[in-house]
């Protein structure tokens, strides 16, 4: 079984949320948005997220209140702007004619997970989306990977997941899942530690190792 990524993965997205971090901050004369702050809330829920955000900056509006305001600018992202990165149609295409049951695993709110899918006409091309929101668990945990794999009666040793978060590979790494570690500039300067923790690499879709397409499409 194959689970997919969707920002930075999937979808070239992972630059909207710096892009909305800078909006909105700068809002609040906030600006340059701190390097720190932008690790903790690309790898936070929303909401925790927006917390930390109230916390740190001491903003008047409530959490929920920030969440929405992001909420707001990301839809029209999702649903009208973002693309889907370089040769994913293709590789998705291939892997539904070779019979590969596909999910979506991500940390994107589910809402604008389902618009981009959507807009793409990919939505169907997938057996489900799982989404942290949803789970109550983080990407960073081991076990979110074994009780997704478990969802469909697969033990995670067959199972494929294409991420780009180094965190997030070796968590799935350490679940038992095979890990193809994708590229993507917000990652672009730990190349060397996603490719250490993956048992393989893309630098795009179009490209694929020789062992990944004889894995993929083999039998092997």
């Amino acid at each position: 079984m194959l689970f997919f990524d969707l920002d930075g993965t999937l979808l070239d997205s992972n630059g909207i949320w710096l892009d909305i971090d800078i909006e909105f901050l700068g809002r609040y004369g906030i600006a340059p948005v701190p390097e720190d702050y932008t690790e903790y809330v690309t790898h936070h829920s929303p909401l925790d997220a927006a917390r930390y955000t109230r916390m740190r900056f001491g903003l008047t509006e409530t959490a929920e209140e920030i969440r929405q305001a992001w909420l707001q600018m990301a839809r029209a992202a999702y649903a009208g702007k973002l693309e889907l990165k370089p040769g994913v149609r293709l590789l998705l295409e291939r892997c539904q004619k070779q019979g590969w049951k596909m999910v979506v695993l991500t940390s994107c709110m589910p809402e604008l997970c389902r618009a981009a899918l959507e807009r793409h006409g990919i939505a169907d091309w997938f057996q489900g989306v799982v989404t942290t929101q949803e789970t109550g668990m983080e990407k960073r945990d081991p076990a979110l990977y074994r009780l997704t794999a478990a969802q469909w009666g697969i033990p995670p040793e067959q199972c494929i997941l294409f991420e780009d978060s180094p965190g997030y590979c070796a968590a799935a790494g350490e679940a038992g899942m095979y890990v193809v570690g994708v590229w993507d500039p917000l990652y672009a300067r730990r190349e060397e530690e996603v490719r250490r923790l993956c048992n393989s690499w893309i630098d795009s879709f179009d490209r694929l190792p020789q062992e990944l397409e004889e894995r993929l499409f083999s039998g092997a």
